[in-house]
Order: C-alpha cells, then structure tokens, then sequence
C-alpha cells in the first residue's frame, strides 16, 4: 500500500432516504444507500487522509439539497475536505446558485455531466461557457465527466475558459470494454496540452467487462494517461461506490501502487496526495 494516507478525490455518497437517483436503477448491484461508514468498512486496509466529495448525480432537484448533505456530513466528522457539487450552468439563475453553494465551507468545485447528453456540444453553448466562467471567478473548479467520443468537445470547452480550472474525471472514459485505442488515445493527449486541465485517474475499471475488470485490459490507458499528464496534474480517485460493481476498493489501490513502484518518491506522493491537495485547496481552508 502507498506510504502515506492517500487523499482520494473522487468518492460519492448515496442516501436514497433524503435522494433520489434515477441512474442507479440501471446499477441494481448498488441501489442501496452508502455513506462514511461504508466507506471506512469497505475501504480495507486501505489508510484515507481524506477524501474529495463528488456529487452523485441525484435527481436535479435535489442538487443544493445533496451539497449541504454533504456538508453536514463533513461537520459531522466524515474526512471530507472538498465537495464538488452538482450545478446546471445553463440556468437562469446560476449566479444565486453559486453564491449559495458558496457559504458551504468545503465547497471546492462543481460539475454537471456532459457524459449522459445526446448532444454533448450544449456545453459550448454560450450560457455554459459564460457559467464556466463565473465558477473561474469563484475561485471554483469544474469536473469534466464525458466518454471517450466526447471527448474533442470538452477539450474544446476548456480551451475556450483558459480562466477556469478544470478537472478530467475518470481518464475520459476510454473504451475500454471494446478494447478501442481511438479516438481516446490522441484526444487524451489534446486535453493534456490544456494547462487548466488536470487528470483523475477513477473509474478505469469500471469501463470493462462487467465481473471482468482487469488491470491488464486497463494498463495501456493507464499508462498513456501518466504519459500525456504527468504526476503534477494527475490524482488519484477511487469513483466508490461506484467502484463496487467491479471490484472491491483496496484491489483498485493495491493495484496502482503496484504500477507504481519504480517511480520516484515525489511522483507517488504527487499522485496519492499532493495534486488532488492543491488543486482542490484541501488545506487552506480558502
């Protein structure tokens, strides 16, 4: 296991008593809910500093509701340092909505998934853009979740908000159930020349086969990944409990840290903890 306790920055919690989800009936394996103390069950001998809250994609009228969930949680005593909470930048009223997430203390970022779009290129739209702007302006970051086909879009997206930090969810979302190297593998490597992009390395598993997820099937994505990003602007995530549906959550640890022997100390601590603790400012405070 890695030296230090990691900071994950990428888990969700699930409360289908305050929530509801309409994705998780497509994920019968985890329609259930899952909060802190799971996590610290499921988690293994797996040592966590802290961990980055990632919105669950609840139903869109529960999005501030599940932030301040979050939140409380937090106060509470769960190890959450950052929240990214859920928010459709193409509202109306998407300035009051900032300015409400904002007096959440561990408010770190939003996101609203670009993934799940028929017609992904509404996040070029002038109104997103302009929302894309105004999380830059508070100090924000925006989570980029997409497949692998969408990704040329979203690069497209950050390019046009230089001002606004950008984290990568999940590698792009390769295709890596069909063993498909294009078009992810160049488009990977267009979204790292973006300087306001940042990679998680989550959710990679979770793109193979069902009851099948392999490291082996994953490493070429993996690699091209540290290859295009290097470990200043690449984190790890553990996308739990998502995660579940393929393998348990030290598998996904024990793995990497595995991958990652030969690397220097610096790279390895830049990857389980230091990018993730400066890009969503988990020890300032601010």
């Amino acid at each position: 296991m890695p030296e230090w306790p990691i900071i994950d920055s990428h888990v969700h919690l699930i409360d289908l008593d305050q929530f509801s989800y309409a994705w998780l009936a497509r994920r019968p394996e985890i329609e259930r809910s899952f909060g802190p103390a799971d996590l610290t069950r499921l988690k293994g001998d797996v040592a966590i500093d802290r961990i980055v809250f990632v919105e669950a994609c609840p139903d869109a009228h529960h999005a501030e509701g599940e932030a301040a969930f979050a939140q409380k949680a937090a106060d509470d005593g769960a190890p959450i340092a950052g929240i990214v909470a859920q928010l459709d930048l193409r509202r109306d009223d998407v300035a009051a909505r900032l300015d409400s997430l904002a007096r959440l203390p561990a408010l770190r970022g939003v996101r609203y998934l670009i993934e799940g779009a028929v017609d992904p290129t509404f996040c070029l739209e002038p109104a997103f853009l302009d929302g894309l702007r105004r999380v830059g302006q508070a100090g924000l970051s925006f989570d980029i979740c997409v497949k692998h086909w969408a990704l040329p879009i979203a690069t497209e997206m950050a390019r046009r908000v230089p001002e606004t930090q950008f984290v990568l969810d999940h590698i792009g979302k390769p295709g890596i159930r069909l063993g498909l190297r294009d078009p992810w593998w160049t488009a990977i490597s267009d979204i790292a020349q973006l300087p306001n992009v940042v990679c998680k390395m989550s959710g990679v598993l979770t793109e193979g086969h069902p009851g099948q997820a392999t490291f082996e099937a994953a490493r070429t994505y993996i690699d091209r990944t540290i290859e295009v990003f290097g470990f200043d602007r690449l984190m790890y995530g553990s996308d739990w409990p998502v995660s579940e549906v393929t393998h348990r959550y030290a598998d996904w640890v024990a793995m990497l840290d595995h991958h990652l022997a030969a690397c220097s100390l610096d790279e390895r601590r830049a990857f389980w903890r230091d990018t993730a603790n400066r890009v969503y400012r988990l020890e300032s405070g601010q």
